[in-house]
């Protein structure tokens, strides 16, 4: 009897097992709402079982074929025009409806943070573009943040397609929805946004093992990864060592210094903003307090209201009256609190902010907005606030303890996960906003992404598709005197890329902020890229950049400089005199040059270098007179002419 019921439940389980492989299973990114790309034979594929018919019925269309040993089944679809909603019906021995398909344009936009920053981050600057959303056919489907450093995955881990109302954008990635927005304004034609965006991660994340065959060490790391105990091991042994380090003792929480009954002793003064090792506090990793009696007019209380605490190194918490209002964990993102109604009261109200830093510079970070707001009333918090030392960290002795292994930065780990599954899915083409990871090596840069770039063409069989790269923006501090800059070769190596087919780069030397490696200014982003789509993917007749650097001719003490892109002709964004230009000679020591505007060509010289050699323009991390375009508007790449 016994025997018996072991075989009847183990055939149980096996009609079990072998009924739910019958069920045709979709990946993750064929599901309602998609958007299918026009003008191009579709691939739907999927799972089910062996040798079993499946069929699909699409716009009056059916399509046959009968699943391969491997269980899987692809069908490839006759080319669409734009349009839609459709429903698609696929069917084996189960049968799947999918509805409200579009057929449009589909782009693949992957990089770090600065694609990977969704509208509801830069809210303030874009709230009228937040509230009146209202684009059913751009529509994103987010895939989901999954690391694998063991090998490519068949599928994403989950997502869906969401159309772009007042409620879903604020989830989009915004330079990515403005590239979008910018393409169904000018063709009307549904746009698909595939985020495959992940913040902080090098370029060697989202490169195949085929892509990186070039780069032997970064292989070698790729094998080491492989080795699932050894991954884990060190991890293990970095938290062990993160959970020995000595917890810190914050006399701020012992002693709440944030409530309003505490009465405070031997506090001193410090301005916001304001770093505190360039307040008198020298080389403090820890935290500190801040106070701050701030008078509040009756027109601000009982009524929701926020506050605006620019950005902070690195993380904080705000209490007002004694009251937490929020916090925030890294030193990325802007502050922006909402305050509920019954917090503050007319008259003085107790600020607390806490803040904590383990590296560097700690504090507030100038040139940003820091204000209490409601309705139409403002409150400065700026001005001389009240501080104190919560703790301070103590120094390891020895080794000081070992780090852990960031999964989503280790090579293949992003690609295997992120954008291998979606190699089947017909698209136009990628943008790619990425490098603030990489700029310590800008050479091996200037060969990891064309090489990235030729093997993404590669898994999707088609070196027609357009590929869209931001150079990297303005970022630290200004500096008045020509200089080596590593951003610049970075943005030079960036470039570099252009020598490929079907690749065109957004120049935004213009748009970045100096105290800020997320500027806010996503729109000119996005609208950029869009420009270069109409011409790289749509072939559109147009000039879709500013001035890039061709050839240089020396005549006596003068460099002639050539450009492609001039449009209509050599301008400045300023009508000011052309700034960031220097020379040099054979010593290649640059002096500030004078630059002059002849027709299409720039004339340089300096009574300094009679011997001229070389030409650098915008050559800085953060050039602060970079106004260089053409008469369309758009901004010169900063280049060298020493590289070539």
């Amino acid at each position: 009897m016994k025997r018996a019921t072991t075989v009847l439940i183990t055939f149980v389980l096996l009609f079990m097992c072998v009924h739910g492989f019958a069920q045709i299973k979709l990946p993750g990114i064929i599901r309602d709402s998609m958007i299918l790309q026009r003008d191009a034979k579709i691939n739907v594929w999927g799972w089910a079982l062996a040798g079993e018919k499946i069929s699909i019925k699409f716009n009056a269309k059916t399509y046959k074929t009968i699943t391969g040993n491997n269980g899987k089944w692809l069908l490839q679809l006759a080319s669409q025009k734009a349009g839609g909603p459709y429903t698609m019906e696929i069917a084996g021995k189960n049968k799947i409806v999918l509805q409200d398909i579009l057929i449009g344009d589909v782009w693949v936009c992957v990089g770090q943070s600065n694609m990977e920053h969704q509208m509801k981050l830069h809210a303030v600057r874009y709230a009228d573009e937040i509230a009146h959303a209202d684009y059913a056919n751009i529509r994103q489907f987010k895939v989901p943040n999954v690391t694998n450093l063991l090998n490519v995955q068949d599928d994403v881990n989950g997502g869906s397609w969401k159309w772009a109302d007042s409620s879903n954008v604020k989830d989009f990635s915004a330079v990515a929805y403005f590239f979008a927005k910018a393409l169904y304004e000018k063709y009307h034609v549904p746009v698909g946004i595939i985020n495959a965006s992940w913040g902080g991660i090098p370029i060697e994340a989202m490169m195949s093992e085929d892509g990186l065959k070039d780069f032997p060490a970064i292989l070698q790391t790729v094998e080491k990864n492989k080795d699932t105990a050894y991954v884990n091991g060190v991890n293990r042994k970095a938290a062990a060592d993160m959970q020995s380090m000595p917890k810190p003792n914050d006399k701020g929480i012992a002693e709440k210094w944030y409530d309003a009954s505490y009465v405070p002793k031997e506090w001193r003064t410090i301005a916001i903003p304001g770093y505190w090792e360039d307040q008198g506090v020298k080389d403090l990793d820890g935290a500190v307090w801040y106070r701050k009696e701030i008078d509040v007019p009756a027109s601000v209380t009982h009524v929701p209201a926020k506050v605006l605490l620019g950005r902070i190194v690195d993380a904080d918490e705000l209490y007002i009256n004694g009251i937490k209002i929020g916090s925030t964990g890294y030193m990325y993102p802007q502050r922006r609190y909402a305050v509920p109604a019954n917090v503050l009261k007319t008259g003085k109200n107790l600020f607390v902010i806490h803040v904590t830093n383990n590296f560097g510079k700690g504090g507030f970070v100038p040139d940003k907005p820091y204000q209490l707001i409601t309705g139409n009333d403002t409150v400065d918090l700026t001005g001389y606030w009240q501080y104190k030392v919560g703790y301070v960290n103590t120094p390891r002795r020895g080794s000081g303890g070992s780090f852990g292994i960031a999964l989503q930065n280790q090579p293949t780990a992003l690609y295997n996960s992120m954008i291998a599954p979606l190699i089947n899915y017909n698209i136009k083409g990628f943008t790619w906003y990425q490098g603030e990871s990489n700029t310590g090596k800008p050479g091996e840069y200037a060969m990891l992404q064309p090489a990235m770039i030729k093997d993404w063409h590669s898994k999707w069989k088609d070196t027609a598709l357009a590929f869209l790269f931001v150079q990297l923006p303005g970022f630290m501090d200004y500096t008045y005197q020509p200089t080596e800059s590593g951003w610049a070769m970075f943005r030079e190596a960036q470039a570099k890329s252009l020598a490929l087919a079907n690749t065109g780069m957004a120049v935004t030397i213009d748009v970045g902020e100096w105290n800020d490696i997320h500027p806010d200014r996503k729109k000119e982003v996005g609208d950029r890229l869009a420009l270069a789509a109409f011409k790289i993917a749509y072939k559109e007749n147009m000039v879709y950049s500013g001035p890039i650097y061709q050839s240089k001719e020396i005549n006596g003490n003068k460099i002639i400089l050539s450009f492609t892109n001039t449009g209509t002709g050599l301008a400045t964004s300023n009508g000011e005199a052309l700034g960031e230009f220097a020379i040099a000679g054979d010593d290649k020591k640059f002096v500030w040059a004078n630059a002059v505007i002849e027709g299409d060509r720039i004339i340089v010289s300096s009574d300094d270098v009679p011997n001229p050699k070389y030409v650098r323009y915008a050559w800085a991390d953060d050039p602060p007179n970079a106004n260089l375009i053409n008469k369309e508007g758009w901004p010169a790449s900063p280049f060298r002419t020493d590289s070539f």
